[in-house]
């Protein structure tokens, strides 16, 4: 199983690139157990989102 080091990064890694299959399967299994990870991940989905959304970020065509 992966450890909360590797969760974190491969949460990361997923903002910038689409996951493997592999990467993905034990990805979801270690969120299933750990709540920490799970809250990681909720976490950074939504900075994402907010900086996203955030007026001055916001590219201008």
């Amino acid at each position: 199983m992966l450890s909360c080091r590797e969760v974190s990064e491969l949460v990361s890694q997923s903002l910038d690139r689409r996951l493997g299959l592999v990467e993905r399967w034990r990805l979801h299994m270690h969120l299933r157990v750990c709540d920490a990870c799970r809250n990681f991940r909720r976490q950074m989905a939504f900075l994402r989102k907010a900086a996203r959304n955030h007026p001055a970020l916001k590219r201008k065509d």
